[in-house]
């Protein structure tokens, strides 16, 4: 039986972090065996905001290492890089021509991103969406895992591709987000009350996937808590507590209850200690991995370039069905 296509992927602006990595990236290593998986870096994206251009270069390929060392093999996913496919660039001016002003100036991550960088206000930035749809609807997605800031964009998705198949017949397939396991919320050390952000200007509030143990030590122990000084899960009143008891519990398999027991009369700053050494231990082959990987710069491009053939491939025969329906001549 043909297993269901899964796409996903991460901008290429700024370091990843614990919360990429346990948000997105754990989960996809585990879906790698169920499904038909594209992971991109979706460095087109990036370019909603201002980038230093060797910067871009390189975290683009960081993340493919990362994306590796985390456990993604790449004989069993498709890893590319979205500007190696010129379908999603493309298909996504096709669809702008199927999405209405009012549903984009909807979408509130445009608002949140608009009041974030007002001085660059740009017209990729609204239409990011579209791009989405495009990177989604190209490989004929079922299955997108998104988290609560992307789910108004899928839907979107939904109603752009319900849209074109009313008009020109069975175009594409309607994607439904993947709901079996849904990757952990990582708050900010910083702001526990906002998801952590590789975008985040504070350094103190995210950990980053390459962040050495001494740094990792110095993140945690600044960590944001409060005055009780009791190891007590209860987000809406302890939130700084309950991020780090969250961090705490997807590394060692403990349940909330299980970590209150375990540090029932400790303090926090015992606790605090706790929580770094096991993302400290979590982290280590990652990093050697990492590292290793970035020796050989041409064997990580050579793995997109693969991955962008077979992507290109998969793409451009959706692409080909749509511009023969709505009138484009292309031979």
């Amino acid at each position: 039986m043909e297993k269901k296509k899964i796409l996903s992927g991460i901008q290429s602006t700024g370091r990843l972090t614990l919360g990429n990595y346990f948000g997105a990236i754990d989960n996809w290593v585990k879906m790698q065996e169920e499904y038909d998986c594209y992971y991109m870096i979706a460095n087109l994206h990036s370019l909603t905001v201002r980038n230093d251009p060797e910067t871009l270069r390189q975290n683009t390929i960081k993340i493919i290492a990362l994306y590796i060392a985390a456990g993604l093999d790449p004989e069993k996913n498709t890893l590319f890089i979205q500007s190696q496919v010129k379908e999603h660039a493309e298909l996504g001016w096709i669809l702008d021509c199927y999405t209405y002003m009012g549903e984009l100036s909807r979408m509130t991550q445009f608002k949140d991103k608009s009041a974030k960088h007002a001085d660059n206000i740009n017209s990729g930035l609204f239409t990011y969406p579209v791009l989405m749809a495009a990177d989604i609807l190209a490989y004929n997605a079922d299955l997108v895992p998104v988290g609560d800031d992307q789910k108004q964009h899928l839907e979107l998705t939904r109603d752009i591709a319900e849209r074109f198949n009313s008009l020109y017949g069975e175009t594409f397939k309607i994607p439904e987000p993947y709901t079996k396991k849904v990757g952990a919320r990582i708050m900010g050390l910083q702001n526990p009350t906002a998801k952590m952000s590789k975008s985040s200007q504070d350094p103190m509030d995210k950990i980053l996937l390459t962040d050495s143990p001494d740094e990792i030590r110095k993140k945690f122990k600044k960590a944001v808590t409060d005055s009780e000084n009791k190891v007590k899960y209860d987000p809406e009143n302890k939130p700084g507590v309950s991020n780090l008891m969250s961090i705490y519990g997807i590394i060692k398999n403990k349940t909330m209850d299980e970590i209150e027991k375990q540090f029932e009369g400790q303090g926090y700053g015992a606790f605090k200690t706790a929580v770094a050494e096991a993302v400290i231990e979590r982290l280590e082959p990652l990093q050697n991995k990492y590292n290793e990987l970035l020796e050989n710069p041409d064997k990580l491009m050579a793995i997109c370039n693969k991955g962008a053939k077979k992507a290109e491939e998969k793409a451009n025969r959706v692409l080909k069905d749509v511009y023969k329906k709505v009138g484009l001549v292309i031979e």
